[in-house]
């Protein structure tokens, strides 16, 4: 039997089932499309074939610490994986804490009635009551009630980053996280200090995206991410600390995540020991931003994780780096950045009607910024958005559309997330108006959109200004 060849036309992307139709209809026949023949390359790619100039360029990280040539060490993680997150996740921690109450109570009554009737630890997984407003059941979950394991209420208030510029609180317990992978090595409490660059993890579809947190992030931050430490933690359990160890707290000891490879070789190409390690942390932040980085390579980044060079010139790293610093400034400091000056914030205030008169002037304020659910006035009416009946923001530049991260705009991003949503099969109500009420906060969500606008303006400023990078 002879081998098939195969005609393939890109019909181009972001299209519906009905417009593709469309444009395969009219070209009335086979013989009119216009069609190139495929090949695989070594690496069994047929489409968006990846360049061979990629493999060339340092790893961002190596976790076999076999080739001990990567950016990173071999202690990087992925974003935790809860496979619970309506249960785990909250704007609200008063919710959050409820909501964990009910299901370690209804997992400890599960687990004691299951052992008081001396059932074989086979049987477990028919005995348990699977009712989704209750819990959710994982391998793990079910593991730990065989065994007649206690689940206890923790009570640390614990941060996180959920999505692209949505905080969330945590119930950060590894007992009702599905997977923490090493997570637990990179913010052990919620005091230990560090940054992560996430990155989108291998084999993923979405056009590259990289964004950096100082909170525990979720796996689904930026698709699949993979977190890139500025340093990682091991516990500390020496009664003294060595002599050239790095500095600890009570419990850990903080170790740099930037590579001693990396660190030497660009002292050694660039002549230059006042090179640290942060330097190159966020020389790899600015890097990821490069347009042409992304461009040239945009195939081989959705097939795997990075891989960087170091720039030849000197001064080029130094732009990098210091534009990466400058980002990461921007993002992780998201809700202190000001408003953009030249949008215009339109403001009824909210009248006292008879049912808000007994409310107090803080009530009102809360009642007054309240939002259900931001919108465009039209699809194609970007520049103002209709924060609530009272409130819109006008002359949006749309400069601020062009920071694009995991799929859509920051924008957005707020837009999408800072919405009032109850979860389908638990039930769970996550109100984001509820974050501002508990952080003393009236105006945070408003805020926090126009703080994002000038973020906006500032990201796509600064990567205009990046040094351009030719690729062989």
């Amino acid at each position: 039997m002879s081998k098939a060849t195969i005609h393939y036309h890109d019909i181009g992307d972001y299209l519906s089932q009905t417009d593709k139709l469309k444009l395969v209809h009219d070209f009335k026949s086979f013989l009119n499309l216009p069609t190139i023949i495929l090949q695989p390359n070594e690496h069994g790619d047929w489409i968006s074939v990846r360049n061979d100039v990629f493999s060339e360029y340092f790893n961002i990280g190596d976790k076999d610490g076999e080739s001990n040539v990567s950016f990173f060490t071999s202690i990087y993680s992925r974003g935790l994986a809860t496979s619970r997150d309506a249960w785990v996740y909250n704007s609200s921690y008063i919710v959050l804490i409820d909501n964990i109450i009910n299901t370690l109570k209804f997992y400890n009554e599960q687990r004691q009635e299951f052992h008081s009737k001396n059932n074989s630890i086979k049987e477990i997984a028919n005995f348990i009551n699977r009712d989704s407003t209750r819990i959710v059941w994982t391998d793990t979950l079910i593991r730990d009630a065989s065994k007649n394991i206690e689940y206890k209420l923790i009570r640390e208030k614990t941060t996180s980053i959920y999505r692209p510029f949505f905080k969330q609180y945590l119930y950060n317990d590894k007992l009702l996280i599905h997977r923490t992978y090493q997570m637990p090595k990179l913010f052990p409490s919620e005091s230990t200090h560090n940054i992560v660059i996430c990155v989108q993890g291998a084999g993923n579809n979405k056009d590259f995206s990289v964004l950096i947190s100082n909170v525990i992030p979720d796996l689904g931050l930026i698709p699949a991410c993979q977190c890139f430490p500025l340093y990682h933690y091991e516990e500390n359990n020496k009664a003294q600390k060595g002599l050239f160890e790095t500095e600890t707290t009570e419990q850990y000891t903080r170790k740099d995540a930037i590579s001693d490879f990396i660190l030497e070789r660009a002292r050694k190409q660039y002549s230059a020991k006042n090179i640290s390690k942060e330097d190159i942390f966020y020389y790899v932040y600015g890097f990821l931003h490069s347009p042409e980085y992304r461009e040239t390579f945009a195939n081989d980044l959705k097939k795997m994780l990075p891989r960087l060079p170091l720039v030849e010139d000197v001064r080029d790293f130094w732009a990098f780096s210091k534009a990466g610093r400058q980002l990461a400034d921007l993002h992780l400091n998201y809700e202190n950045v000001a408003p953009y000056k030249g949008v215009v914030v339109l403001h009824e205030p909210l009248s006292i009607s008879d049912t808000l008169k007994q409310a107090n002037q803080e009530e009102l304020e809360y009642i007054d910024y309240h939002v259900e659910k931001m919108r465009f006035p039209r699809k194609d009416q970007k520049e103002t958005i209709v924060y609530n009946s009272r409130i819109s923001i006008n002359e949006i530049p749309a400069k601020a559309y062009e920071y694009v991260v995991n799929g859509k705009s920051a924008i957005e991003w707020i837009m999408e997330r800072y919405q009032i949503t109850t979860h389908k099969e638990s039930g769970i109500r996550n109100d984001p108006n509820d974050w501002a009420k508990e952080t003393g906060k009236p105006r945070y969500i408003l805020d926090l959109l126009l703080s994002i606008i000038n973020v906006s303006v500032q990201t796509v400023d600064i990567v205009a200004s990046l040094p351009k990078v030719k690729f062989e």
